[in-house]
């Protein structure tokens, strides 16, 4: 049992002196916190700004003169975020939001027996207890979520575990609205699971999760190596563990939990009739009658497993994990699997071997400390994408060209170099991973998943800043370029569209099988717009710079693509965005990429409605504000505020749209630049991300790179439209249309 820890019944304040903390950045993109204790270390390793800007402690930026323009506004933001850059070249940052992961890695440590320091402790219970619910004391399943028994059960545990004592307030309050809602029986699947490892939910109480399906033929329909990776890759361990029921001896604290976590007690409880109790506060994905009737069966064959079938299957399961281990160097694809597969590990090796001494290594990536405490991000990082996007700004808007960013930029390149994967993964078709040879995943190279909009987006920032800027190294040959291009030629499904890691590989009715009631769309791949819109921006840039290369291909692809990006846009005009909140995010994929192929407001009713759509959206303070919900809805649904990010996302959509008139974007211009600080930076406002419809998270840097990238392209957007206008007056054609601009919004540069 963990220590116990005195800890304030409030927690504004930090729990630990701020300035002891230290990021550490190495390792081709790797981010760890390190608290230091004695006054020579502080002494050694002074604090930077990359540190006091995630501490949320004062930085030493100072105020700039105010904005001239959009420009300058612009420039004024990059003079800030320009000091957040690591010293390899990519941005770090926090990736935060889900109210799960923290609690899934203090109970899956705690039950291995793998430690925290006493510091990441006190600041990992102050981020919870930062983001309990004001009014009844709860958490959900996101930081803006309504509290739910899955958030709330799980963070009560995980503050237990990590030393706050049962009588503290907020557990008590925390535990009142538990136990209205009738404890933790009802708390939805991956919750019992949790629990059952800890020793504090029984086994009966799970659906099945059997690993003998791992036996089936490779070509069964439903066989998990058709599951959306996510799935796929958490049912693996858990198949294991559930195969061996395995579970952490009792102590005092695993004892006393049984009683607070329940409102009946716990040696009482029918436990087979918890299967398929959900609470409804948490129910988003019900369970179908088919996988009911399946889960009945399945129950029924766990009384009569046969013994030498399922030591094949687990041992089959386990060949897998090892093998993700080994492919992922122990960071694993994310932090839900990193967990199930950390405890696996032990349960089969224990803790004096090689493969606990690495999972508890790369388990400190996963870790980020922020202003409200320490949290557990959603995967190793945001390495790529951030990185990725703030280069394409910088290029589009002209900043780039300035001579002091010019560094800034080659060091950016630098990391794009790195941070492309050579080779195929270790373990390649028999861990049934996509290929990676030329592709930049979400993160770093080490994680090593290919991810279809990364590799766009990492392609286009680093065919930008190689082909566009006369100042950068080549330092990404032709051969890798055409690897990256080849690899998204791997990823085009037969509708056209792009999914986010593989092919789809599973029918549609498998998601009747969802078995985790929080969340949609879980079961197999989707084609998303976002996806696809990024390769047909990458795909249309690349043959521009080789028009030889695969050209017929290339050709096909992006036809298909354009025809799935019409047929997936919605009778209102937008598309539904699965990645970032929402309609707004998906547009100003959806536009760019449709303007690339000679779509645009002028020439294409898809561009115009998607203009239109956005138009309809606009705030009468310019902005535009979606709310989380339109993501759970597939409808929009207004935030209360319009928001930074998403008015950048919609400006810049109509931009890339070419849409002709000035009033709507002057708007969204107008707003942004008002809300931008003294130093160039922004206000983070509300969450900007989602994933499997319901779970928000966040990307703080977004607030820095769009609007950048926005108000930089607007400048030369609205002096290239007022040319046009009055032009179009000289010649005296006075409808104020500005018809057949190119409006790139581009400065000047070697495009």
């Amino acid at each position: 049992m963990w220590t116990a820890l005195d800890i304030p019944d409030t927690a504004q304040e930090t729990f630990t002196d701020y300035k002891r903390w230290r990021l550490l950045v190495n390792d081709g993109g790797r981010h760890t916190w390190h608290y230091l204790r004695t006054d020579e270390e502080v002494e050694n390793w002074p604090q930077n700004e990359v540190d006091r800007f995630w501490l949320g402690l004062k930085t030493t930026m100072p105020d700039l003169p105010p904005a001239k323009d959009p420009l300058d506004a612009a420039r004024n933001g990059y003079k800030f975020y320009k000091e957040l850059q690591s010293h390899d070249g990519h941005w770090a940052g926090e990736y935060g939001g889900p109210m799960f992961l923290l609690p899934a890695f203090v109970i899956g440590s705690y039950v291995i027996g793998m430690p925290f320091k006493e510091e990441e402790r006190l600041e990992m219970v102050r981020y919870i207890m930062n983001h309990a619910h004001p009014e009844d004391g709860g958490w959900g399943i996101h930081v803006e979520g309504h509290s739910t028994v899955f958030g709330t059960g799980l963070n009560y545990t995980a503050m237990r575990i990590l030393g706050v004592d049962k009588d503290h307030p907020v557990c008590v309050k925390a535990r009142a609205y538990l136990h209205k809602l009738g404890g933790t029986t009802s708390i939805p699947a991956w919750g019992k699971f949790y629990l059952s490892l800890l020793n504090c939910y029984d086994w009966a109480g799970n659906n099945p999760v059997p690993a003998e399906i791992w036996l089936l033929p490779d070509w069964v329909p439903f066989h998990p190596s058709k599951w959306w990776i996510h799935v796929r890759n958490v049912y693996i361990p858990m198949s294991y563990l559930y195969g061996l029921r395995f579970k952490m001896e009792e102590n005092d604290l695993i004892l006393s939990l049984r009683e607070e976590l329940y409102t009946e007690d716990y040696y009482s409880i029918d436990w087979p009739a918890q299967r398929n109790n959900i609470n409804k506060v948490d129910e988003y994905a019900p369970h179908t009658r088919l996988f009911d009737m399946i889960s009945g069966v399945l129950y029924m064959y766990e009384g009569c497993v046969l013994p030498p079938l399922r030591r094949a299957a687990l041992a089959r399961t386990y060949r897998l994990i090892v093998m993700e281990d080994e492919n992922t160097a122990y960071q694993t694809l994310a932090p839900v699997s990193k967990v199930f597969n950390m405890v696996a590990r032990f349960a089969a090796e224990g803790r004096d071997c090689e493969s606990f001494k690495m999972h508890k290594q790369k388990r400190a990536d996963f870790i980020w400390l922020g202003a409200e405490g320490m949290m557990v991000c959603g995967t190793n990082g945001s390495q790529l994408w951030d990185t990725g996007f703030i280069s394409q700004a910088l290029v589009e808007t002209g900043l780039a060209y300035e001579p002091e960013n010019r560094q800034s930029m080659v060091k950016a390149l630098e990391w794009l170099d790195q941070g492309q994967m050579r080779n195929d993964p270790i373990h390649y078709h028999e861990a049934y991973r996509h290929t990676t040879k030329g592709a930049w995943g979400f993160s770093t190279a080490e994680q090593g998943y290919t991810v279809s909009d990364c590799v766009g987006e990492g392609l286009k920032a680093s065919m930008y800043l190689q082909f566009n800027l006369e100042f950068t190294p080549n330092l990404i040959s032709k051969e890798r370029m055409c690897d990256a291009v080849n690899v998204l030629l791997t990823l085009q499904n037969p509708n056209g569209g792009f999914a986010s890691y593989e092919l789809v590989r599973a029918p549609q009715w498998l998601e009747y099988l969802n078995p985790a009631e929080v969340f949609g769309n879980i079961m197999r791949e989707y084609c998303y717009p976002e996806c696809t819109t990024s390769v047909i921006t990458a795909l249309a840039i690349f043959r521009k710079h080789f028009p030889d290369y695969r050209a017929a291909d290339i050709e096909r692809t992006i036809r298909g693509a354009v025809r799935y990006l019409h047929a997936a846009q919605t009778p209102e005009g937008g598309w539904i965005g699965s990645w970032g909140i929402c309609f707004t995010y998906a547009a100003q994929f959806a536009l760019e990429s449709l303007s690339l192929v000679g779509e645009t407001y002028a020439t294409s009713t898809v561009a115009r409605r998607g203009c239109e759509f956005l138009l309809s959206h606009q705030r009468a303070d310019g902005g535009w504000g979606e709310s989380y919900k339109s993501c759970e809805q597939s409808a929009w649904v207004e935030h209360e505020n319009s928001q930074v990010v998403q008015t950048c996302w919609a400006v810049l959509a109509l931009m890339y749209a070419q849409y002709p008139y000035a009033d709507a974007i002057k708007r969204g211009v107008q707003l942004v630049m008002q809300r931008q600080k003294p130093d160039g930076s922004w206000a983070q406002e509300a969450i900007e991300g989602v994933f499997n419809k319901t779970c928000a998270i966040a990307y703080p840097n977004f607030k820095f790179s769009f609007p950048i990238w926005m108000l930089g392209k607007a400048h030369f957007y609205l002096l290239e439209l007022e040319a046009r206008s009055v032009s179009v007056v000289a010649n005296g054609n006075g409808n104020g249309k500005a018809n057949g601009m190119n409006g790139n919004g581009k400065a000047n540069g070697r495009h």
